[in-house]
């Protein structure tokens, strides 16, 4: 659907943060809104983690039901991990948000972005797994989940963009900041390395080592 605007004229009563400030706005709330992406996907990923326990639980085959197979298992424990990590992932990002503000949790906030939709996309394939062709039809939400999730993927910014981002601003604090980097390499002696004796080693051998 396409909007058109012709002869519009907003009064300066109608707006909003001042004058040329609408782009700085509009990114103003893109942290938060990512966030609010993600929660929400936590949600769904709870929603398709109990489905999938449900369904293991009635579903079964050979004899014996879903949940009683070590792969099924398997799948719900990964399902539940992730979960958790992302729940933490988003947390974390809140408390800096919290603390700092938006503009100091640009990395934290990439962090989840480029996380969260790809693990719920992937919790809620096992689900439809564990559905079988049920978890296609519209007989449950996990397709329309499987889809949401997806195209996350690109709003706000696709994976790329995120994943570009935490690896400029992890690269600069870990030149700026980080003690480990400095410490870098163990010092390693050339001349005992990989011996077992105490014959001299050669320069021929020093040169390829």
């Amino acid at each position: 659907m396409d909007i058109l605007f012709e002869n519009v004229r907003v009064p300066f009563t109608n707006l909003l943060g001042g004058e040329g400030r609408g782009f700085e706005i509009a990114q103003a709330r893109l942290g938060p809104g990512r966030l609010h992406h993600c929660m929400r996907l936590i949600g769904t990923a709870e929603r398709a983690i109990s489905l999938m326990c449900k369904r293991s639980n009635e579903r079964v085959a050979f004899g014996r039901k879903l949940s009683e197979i070590d792969i099924i298992l398997k799948e719900i424990a990964l399902s539940r991990n992730e979960i958790n990590m992302c729940r933490y992932l988003v947390l974390a990002a809140a408390q800096v948000i919290d603390d700092k503000g938006s503009k100091a949790a640009r990395k934290e906030l990439s962090m989840c972005k480029s996380t969260v939709p790809l693990v719920v996309q992937t919790i809620v394939d096992r689900a439809m797994q564990v559905h079988g062709a049920m978890g296609l039809s519209q007989d449950t939400f996990l397709a329309t989940a499987a889809n949401w999730a997806r195209w996350l993927r690109f709003a706000d910014g696709p994976d790329e963009v995120h994943w570009r981002t935490i690896g400029k601003i992890e690269l600069k604090e870990q030149q700026s900041s980080s003690e480990l980097y400095k410490l870098g390499h163990y010092p390693v002696n050339m001349k005992s390395i990989f011996r077992r004796t105490d014959d001299p080693v050669t320069a021929e051998v020093q040169a390829k080592l």
